[in-house]
């Protein structure tokens, strides 16, 4: 026979695994299969096990009951046990087909005596990095005792009971009982902390809560920091030179030249890109909320091609649309599309030009009167569209209730977002029609190429 383990990781693995209970304190450990134990060895390996041990072999007058429940608990005829505080619960088998109720009570500490020993436990940092160990040293016993709480229990702690017809105090199913009991202790001292009334999470958040305001009283205090009044913080003897004005540069209105770096990314359009991570990291600091969290990668994308200006494209910003559109995975001509719906509705004019929708009965079917009545031509409506039958010019309605003009070359099905939406189709329609012409984007708009 291999030697059992008595201590460390291995001990811990051959101990009961415990099954969550439904709340911290109630636990359920499983039962465990029959072992062999040598004659004389004990029947716990830690210190504080074979104490709980010797607190029942105290209370008995009677060997052979013990002996017989030893045997009983390493036959493993000891079934799951469930411990509460005050109370270790299991069934086990005897002589009989029907098992037995063995409980044993033990006697739970007052919220004074817990009061005592937290704080007593707090003092010393090293006896919570022992529980979380799940070891239990002779200092923390030590430490309980002087503070007037036995947290061990004695002979006249505990209270057996069973369902058999033995009277011994206790019989043999209780001693069963009381020697498997010792195994869960082995493997984790919480388990006598639980019988005493107190549950493993409450202790730990409490022993952690207590140990910080330890320390905090025992850190001696910072020293104090000569405080300076703003004026003469300002003043001049406590600031440095200003540095030297730059030269002029040559040319005077010329963007910096930056250093053409073989497989890199556009300086100019990082350079864009950074300018608008810092007006963004400002407006986060200075009102505590991102106005732009909400945005997808693809809107925000477009929302930063759209702030740059149309007129006098530069190079610059055809190297932030080559940037934006790869990293969105689009070409410039789907992003120089985006930034005209944006410019023409924000985020909800890009959902119109991307996603059609149904909408409810209501301002989408009165506008078809409304345009027959201002001896418009019919237009073809298709979900949320209505569209010319010549196929040059269309309107789409938005989630904000307001019309938005879309222009086309004829018979190309290419739309492009022009004039301002209006919640009236009629008005909507007329400024499409006295628009500037849809332009060609293979040639006008330079930042496509």
């Amino acid at each position: 026979m291999s030697p059992r383990p008595t201590s460390g990781p291995a001990a811990r693995r051959s101990a009961p695994r415990a099954r969550p209970g439904p709340d911290d304190l109630r636990r359920t450990f499983e039962a465990v299969p029959a072992r062999t134990s040598q004659e004389g060895e004990p029947f716990a390996d830690s210190w504080w096990g074979r104490a709980w041990v010797a607190a029942l072999e105290s209370l008995s007058m009677d060997g052979a009951r013990l002996a017989r429940g030893r045997a009983y608990a390493d036959d493993g005829k000891v079934a799951a046990i469930t411990v509460t505080p005050g109370r270790v619960v299991a069934y086990v088998h005897g002589s009989r087909a029907r098992p037995y109720r063995a409980e044993l009570r033990l006697r739970t500490f007052t919220e004074t005596g817990w009061d005592t020993l937290l704080a007593a436990v707090a003092a010393h940092p090293g006896h919570l990095s022992a529980l979380l160990a799940k070891e239990m040293p002779h200092s923390l016993a030590d430490t309980a005792r002087e503070a007037d709480v036995r947290l061990l229990p004695g002979p006249d702690d505990l209270d057996p009971s069973c369902t058999c017809p033995d009277l011994g105090r206790p019989c043999k199913h209780v001693a069963a009982l009381c020697y498997q009991t010792g195994r869960l202790l082995d493997s984790d001292p919480f388990v006598l902390l639980l019988m005493r009334g107190r549950g493993e999470r409450e202790l730990l958040d409490e022993l952690g809560r207590r140990n910080a305001e330890h320390s905090a009283r025992e850190r001696p205090a910072a020293p104090a920091v000569p405080s300076v009044a703003a004026a003469d913080a300002l003043a001049d003897r406590y600031l440095p030179p200003l540095p030297a004005p730059l030269p002029v540069p040559p040319y005077p209105g010329q963007p910096p030249s930056y250093p053409d770096l073989p497989g890199a990314r556009d300086p100019l359009g990082l350079d864009h890109l950074a300018t608008d991570a810092a007006a963004r990291a400002h407006a986060l600091l200075t009102s505590g909320r991102d106005p732009l969290a909400g945005l997808t990668p693809w809107q925000d994308a477009v929302r930063i091609a759209a702030s740059r200006p149309t007129a006098g494209l530069t190079a610059t910003t055809r190297a932030l649309y080559r940037e934006l559109a790869h990293a969105t995975g689009r070409n410039t001509t789907d992003l120089a599309r985006a930034v005209a719906a944006w410019r023409q509705g924000g985020a909800e004019g890009l959902a119109v030009l991307e996603t059609p929708w149904d909408p409810p009965a209501g301002p989408f079917d009165r506008a078809r009167p409304l345009l027959a009545a201002a001896e418009f031509p019919r237009l073809t409506p298709w979900r949320n569209h209505l569209t010319h039958p010549a196929g040059t010019f269309q309107l789409r309605f938005g989630h904000d209730a307001r019309w938005y003009g879309y222009e086309s070359d004829p018979g190309a099905d290419d739309w492009w977002p022009r004039a301002a939406p209006d919640p009236d189709p009629v008005t909507a329609l007329e400024a499409l029609l006295t628009g500037d012409p849809v332009p060609d984007p293979e040639a006008d708009p330079p930042y496509v190429r």
